[in-house]
């Protein structure tokens, strides 16, 4: 599988060398480790560059056509590793450093994790990248060049501290800046329209303006000698400091430009719980999306001259509502530039876009005040009006006196402008991210859409690239699957199903569960030094590491936490395996709820992990600032993985399938791709617990559930309840966290109580606890249980998913790239 790659050890090492010197002005024996990873990531650099060269060489040449894949968020960790793994240099590389006197996981260390992303939506767009490179199809990534990403999470006195990421301090040396492709994008001021004999010519004036400057990464393929791009887009002012403001006192307007480019790349979805939040949101979202179809279209035509046959070799992917603008960006280019007429912008445009919806949450399906939108944008504005004319007239058509119809599906309606609906619309596709969320887009939540347009919709299962997420995230498991049935799995997941014939092996057993075993070791070594907790890498792993979101319920995990050391408490010889709960997750910086969630797993811990009494049986750990680099070390060594979102809400996931593929044993609720998890591995290799989401639906559609009721009839979980308002985890502040007690009981508001069905779900949840107990203490059953898991999962690559999108979707071309006169690393 691994391409011959002519590595020269001896020429590699000087290059590190050299680069120490000329970067740093220092000899190898006085470089810091920081600046030894800097010097071997322009080294590696180096080689890909040819390669980088070669790929877009290739790409026009063929004219070849190419998706732009649309994304806020990139979560693409950290570069180094996975550029030395997909060159197939990794171990050559670290025999050259370990000559050098270098360790490589401690240079590996010293890299920042790239702060583009947030969550499992900008992980996905990493994984396609990845994906995409290695099937040899012509892409771009384009997003946001962020200068502090979200935040980095702090944890003080048990609350999350948000501080500055700061990761780019030191500079990228993976990227290069491309200032040739700069493009302008405008914000406010009016739209004059200027008949010339012919047609009204829309011109916007008194705007402001930035520059958007691209920066390029590679996206490197595995042993393909193809190398894509993800262009992210840095904002900078175009008149820079007005000097003569600046003289006449006017210090406000002299940064007023300067700053306006400032504020726009800083931060990844500024809190929008205020206005300014909200229009700084929009400002990001059309800054990106301008700047990459202004320059796909430029680039098309420095070969084309007919703008008419655009989607011929474009297509944009808009991955979720936040890139829905460059429907009306493209129109407002082919109208206002290009002078086609509306109904020939329209036919260039529903052809170019495709739509992929992430979620059935209603708070995530964006929507913008008209007013806000329409002063901010004001020429995109007038094209979303006049979308929505003839979309109106096209419902009216369709579904004759059905003003419903329009009220549910109009694009500008009860003062908002509604980007799902214009992104359904301006595309040819709409797919959902896994089986049953698609089922529940077209039954529920997009019901009259897909009435209107059932051949938009269809499905693509969300996928993992393994050769981050096993290759490099589990390197002694790699191997072990390798020696086992050779390295095809790499690049083709299902292969790995080849294991499953060694799953009853005793011999075979025992060196997986030997490899869990010194996984869970690193990781407790992790651990102590993070966190100063001794933790048994003999307990289970019991893990959920997400975003933090009330629908994910890692509320309901801590609580079923509490339920345990009670009867713990209760009966302190009570026959348990010990276990290790795990949790990692960042909140948004605005959602107070998820905040004290956090407060409350902390506040749990410190209880429990200083009680002498029950022997270490249970500890409970919170992982700092929970990131791709770390993630990597934690689906490593996971026994359980808990994957208990309310059924209906996650649209996807794709955490359950890391854990799945590093053998962890899925505890979880039949929700998005959980259930083809189960489908894959069987569901007795798997704890299902939990209300289905036809349940779920019913009780929100019709009611008929009070958690009242709960509440008085179980007297186990009404003492968790109360301990959540009496101070038993909140001495000093008995009712810190009455917000979470009320919220499930909801005594104070008009809510619905209990929105997640946490206390409907809690004793389902308990007994699939008790069946992981019991399941542990057979170990060949458990052995055998992990070993199929992995050789189950094949069918979530992102390799996979990437083909099915090219198949329906995008219609690419593979294009491949020989290399002559191959030198991997020269100076």
């Amino acid at each position: 599988m691994k391409k011959e790659n002519g590595f020269n050890k001896e020429v590699f090492k000087q290059s590190v060398l050299y680069n120490v010197k000329s970067l740093f002005r220092k000899t190898i024996e006085d470089a810091t480790p920081a600046q030894v990873f800097q010097a071997v990531a322009y080294a590696v650099k180096d080689v890909i560059i040819d390669e980088w060269i070669a790929t877009h060489k290739e790409y026009e040449k063929q004219d070849a056509k190419t998706v732009y894949y649309l994304s806020m968020e990139f979560l693409m960790g950290r570069a180094l590793g996975n550029n030395m793994i997909n060159i197939c240099a990794y171990q050559e590389i670290q025999e050259a450093l370990d000559e050098l006197g270098f360790d490589l996981n401690l240079i590996e260390d010293q890299e920042p994790d790239a702060a583009l992303g947030n969550g499992g939506l900008g992980r996905l767009a990493a994984c396609f990248l990845d994906s995409l490179a290695t099937l040899n199809y012509p892409a771009y990534g384009c997003g946001i060049r962020y200068r502090y990403g979200m935040f980095k999470q702090k944890i003080e006195d048990g609350f999350q501290v948000e501080v500055p990421d700061e990761w780019l301090k030191d500079g990228n040396p993976f990227e290069v800046r491309r200032s040739e492709y700069s493009m302008e994008v405008k914000f406010g001021g009016y739209v004059k329209a200027e008949w010339d004999g012919k047609r009204s010519n829309f011109v916007q004036e008194g705007y402001q303006s930035v520059l958007a400057v691209p920066y390029d990464i590679p996206v490197v393929g595995y042993g393909n000698n193809v190398v894509n791009t993800l262009r992210v887009w840095d904002a900078q002012p175009i008149n820079t400091f007005s000097l003569d403001s600046f003289d006449k006192g006017d210090y406000q307007k002299a940064v007023e430009q300067e700053n306006l480019a400032k504020n726009i790349c800083e931060v990844l979805y500024p809190n929008d719980n205020h206005y300014a939040g909200k229009e700084l949101r929009l400002k990001q979202q059309y800054f990106f999306i301008s700047a990459s179809v202004q320059r796909a279209v430029a680039k098309y035509m420095e070969k084309h001259d007919d703008i008419r046959k655009f989607h011929e070799k474009v297509v944009f992917q808009l991955n979720d509502t936040h890139p829905t603008v460059a429907v009306a960006e493209l129109m407002r280019i082919l109208l206002d530039v290009y002078h086609l007429d509306w109904e020939e912008a329209w036919e260039v445009t529903t052809k170019t876009c495709a739509y992929t919806n992430h979620t059935i949450m209603a708070e995530a399906l964006e929507k913008w005040p008209i007013e806000l939108f329409s002063r901010l944008l004001p020429r995109i504005y007038q094209i979303v009006e006049e979308i929505n004319r003839r979309f109106i007239a096209d419902i009216q058509a369709k579904f004759p006196g059905d003003q419903e119809k329009v009220r549910k599906m109009a694009i500008v309606y009860d003062g908002q402008v509604k980007m799902a609906h214009l992104a359904i619309a301006g595309s040819f596709s709409v797919n959902g991210v896994a089986r049953l969320h698609t089922e529940i887009l077209k039954n529920q939540e997009l019901k009259s859409f897909y009435q209107m347009y059932p051949e938009k919709f269809n499905s693509k299962t969300n996928g993992i690239t393994q050769r981050r997420f096993l290759l490099h995230g589990n390197p002694l498991l790699a191997d072990w699957v390798t020696s086992k049935i050779g390295d095809e799995w790499i690049t083709n997941l299902p292969h790995i199903k080849k294991l499953a014939v060694y799953a009853s092996d005793e011999k075979c057993q025992q060196e997986f569960m030997n490899i869990k075993y010194q996984n869970k070791l690193r990781l407790a070594k992790y651990i102590k030094e993070h966190n100063g907790i001794d933790v048994d890498p003999r307990s289970i792993f019991d893990v959920q590491v997400k975003r933090l979101h009330e629908y994910k319920r890692q509320l309901m995990n801590i609580l079923h936490v509490m339920f345990l050391y009670n009867q713990l408490k209760d009966n302190p010889n009570m026959d348990i395996i010990p276990r290790t709960f795990i949790f990692g997750a960042k909140a948004a910086a605005g959602y107070k709820i998820a905040k004290l969630t956090i407060k409350l797993i902390n506040a749990v811990a410190d209880v429990i992990n200083n009680d002498k009494s029950i022997n270490g049986k249970i500890k409970v750990v919170f992982i700092e600032d929970y990131r791709v680099s770390n993630a990597e070390m934690i689906f490593a060594a996971a026994d359980v993985s808990e994957q208990i979102s309310t059924a209906s809400k996650e649209a996807s996931g794709t955490g359950n399938m890391k854990f799945m593929l590093n053998g962890a044993l899925t505890l979880g609720t039949m929700d998005g791709a959980n259930v083809e998890i189960v489908e894959e591995v069987g569901e007795d290799k798997a704890f299902i617990f939990g209300l289905s989401s036809d349940e779920v639906i019913d009780y929100e559609n019709n009611g008929g559930y009070v958690p009242m009721d709960i509440f008085n009839n179980d007297q186990d979980i009404r003492r968790v309840l109360m301990q959540l308002i009496n101070g038993y985890y909140a001495p000093h502040d008995p009712e810190l966290f009455r917000g979470i007690y009320n919220s499930l009981l909801n005594t104070q508001s008009s809510d619905r109580a209990d929105t997640y069905f946490i206390l409907k779900d809690f004793r389902s949840y308990a007994e699939a606890h008790e069946k992981v107990d019991k399941a542990y203490r057979d170990e060949k059953w458990w052995a055998e249980a992990a070993i199929l898991n992995v050789a189950s999962s094949g069918k979530f690559t992102s390799d996979r998913t990437i083909e099915e999108y090219v198949r329906d979707i995008w219609h690419l071309k593979k294009v491949t790239v020989e290399m002559k006169n191959e030198k991997p690393i020269r100076r």
